[in-house]
């Protein structure tokens, strides 16, 4: 039995989802939430990404170069540091928040786990520029603050370690639309592939806070059932 194949069926009693959306649609804040509210690990690509190249392992120093270089992280190298670690996460239901971000990235994912949910956040335009406009970041551990709704303590200053944010040069308007316009073409197809195998929920808002009860509703109808299930099945 292959290692994917047996991490499929370790996995099949419990509950896995991912989250996805533009950059600013509030996948962090939704995240946390869902993690807090129904006991789920909430995994971030972000920060395994930091991890690897903290640890300076194979693929986090592969990872580096094209960060450094400023271009995204190219799917094979993402699939070798997101599945390994997945592959730890057999015995938790969990939410992936940050991958897949390409249908590359979503069919490795599915040759590895079977989700029941792909949360998908839709948010307008002008909403999202907005956010943006107000969003400064601590680029080591990857901290979001939002001078609006989420500001420091200190202003310019992180809360935990005291160092300088940043605004990222690709949230700044000018490069904002190009971005966001990029996010739309690749991430359509890993939508189409979930609404294809029936496991697609989009939301549509402009806030947080009017999105969160329609997802907690939906993740009332799914998580205990499987869990329940789960239980029933150890107890055989």
């Amino acid at each position: 039995m292959s290692c994917y194949r047996q991490f499929s069926e370790e996995m099949s009693k419990l509950f896995r989802a991912v989250i996805m959306g533009p950059p600013g649609s509030g996948k962090g804040t939704i995240s946390e939430r869902i993690a807090h509210s129904f006991g789920l690990k909430h995994l971030s690509s972000g920060d395994f990404v930091r991890e690897n190249i903290a640890a300076k392992t194979e693929a986090g120093v592969q990872a580096k170069t094209y960060i450094k270089k400023g271009l995204l992280v190219p799917d094979h190298v993402m699939t070798r540091l997101l599945l390994p670690r997945l592959e730890e996460m057999t015995k938790y239901s969990w939410l992936l928040d940050g991958f897949p971000r390409t249908l590359a990235q979503a069919k490795a994912l599915n040759s590895a786990c079977d989700l029941d949910v792909a949360i998908n956040l839709n948010i307008p335009l002008e909403t999202l520029k907005e956010r943006l406009r107000h969003r400064w970041i601590h680029p080591p551990s990857g901290r979001v603050y939002n001078m609006c709704f989420n500001p420091p303590r200190v202003q310019g200053i992180d809360d935990i370690t005291g160092d300088p944010l940043i605004q990222q040069e690709d949230d700044r308007p000018e490069a904002l639309v190009a971005r966001l316009r990029h996010y739309k073409d690749v991430a359509k197809p890993v939508t189409d592939f979930y609404k294809a195998k029936g496991i697609l929920y989009t939301f549509s808002d402009t806030e947080t806070d009017r999105i969160w009860p329609n997802i907690s509703t939906l993740l009332n109808t799914k998580i205990p059932t499987i869990q329940s299930d789960a239980r029933c099945a150890s107890t055989h």
